[in-house]
């Protein structure tokens, strides 16, 4: 399986933060935003990475990740002219998804919680079709947002509904099977000019092809686009990784722990690290294994 991040966008919302660079580049505590959904394509064995963003944007998200080879992984790298909608992904990414499945996961949402990973990974060795998630909120007029029967399947899909038929918004996380680059192809620019992920749910789901799990309460989520979300979900990161003493989202820790590179390859990487706390933390990695 193939992945990409979306990470393009002006971050209007985000001014006068995003002005200058990329929302994905701003913090989350201690990492970079882009941190966060990289850290899941990898928990997921997703080693062949698209990452598509602006014209302005990529050298700097190079100069972070080159290649992706320090890490195990390879990175290519797409841009995207416009913000023409989440669905252009699949067109832009063609030649790279080539013959096989793919996931795309949004380069500011944020996933943490227990279990569901695992869920996941049992539930795309077996794809077929799509699987999206549904996540409750108090707001779900914000987000996509799926209907389902009282069995739990999916009936409806709607795009930012003024009157939503659920509280379940669809998070920024999707599973294709490869058939997505043709359905892609077939979509209609919306209202907005743009090519909406939604509308392509909508055609798995007209074939009875788009599998929904629930992200229950262990799992948090944050789409990290708006001022507020970007300060709660500092502070959650903070709060969680000093509690447990413990890393969220290190793509450098999970490189080493998952075996993407050997533990010369890590010490190797680690001689070039400043000594602040991320990095000590990093090196204390290496007497434990």
């Amino acid at each position: 399986m193939k992945g990409i991040i979306l990470a393009g966008g002006s971050g209007s919302r985000l001014h006068p933060l995003t002005i200058t660079v990329s929302k994905q580049l701003l913090p989350i505590y201690d990492k970079p935003m882009i941190y966060y959904p990289l850290s899941i394509l990898m928990l997921l064995g997703i080693k062949d990475i698209l990452l598509i963003s602006t014209h302005d944007d990529i050298p700097r998200f190079k100069k972070i990740f080159k290649n992706g080879s320090k890490f195990g992984i390879n990175i290519e790298y797409k841009v995207q002219e416009k913000p023409n909608g989440l669905a252009e992904a699949f067109i832009l990414g063609k030649d790279f998804i080539g013959s096989d499945e793919v996931c795309l996961i949004l380069g500011d949402n944020l996933f943490y919680g227990s279990g569901y990973l695992n869920k996941i990974r049992k539930n795309i060795k077996k794809l077929s079709g799509s699987l999206i998630f549904g996540y409750e909120v108090n707001d779900p007029e914000r987000y996509g947002v799926v209907e389902f029967d009282k069995n739990f399947n999916a009936i409806s899909i709607e795009e930012k509904p003024s009157s939503p038929k659920s509280n379940f918004a669809i998070p920024g996380l999707y599973f294709y099977d490869n058939t997505v680059v043709e359905k892609a192809l077939k979509l209609k620019p919306s209202k907005r000019n743009e090519l909406e992920i939604t509308d392509l749910n909508k055609l798995y789901l007209e074939d009875k092809k788009l599998k929904v799990q629930i992200l229950g309460r262990g799992v948090t989520w944050f789409d990290t686009g708006t001022f507020s979300s970007l300060l709660q979900a500092s502070s959650f990161i903070e709060s969680v990784q000093k509690r447990k003493g413990q890393q969220i989202a290190s793509i450098e820790e999970i490189a080493f722990k998952y075996g993407y590179i050997s533990k010369e390859e890590f010490k190797e990487y680690l001689k070039k690290c400043s000594d602040n706390n991320y990095y000590l933390y990093l090196k204390k990695l290496i007497d434990e294994f």
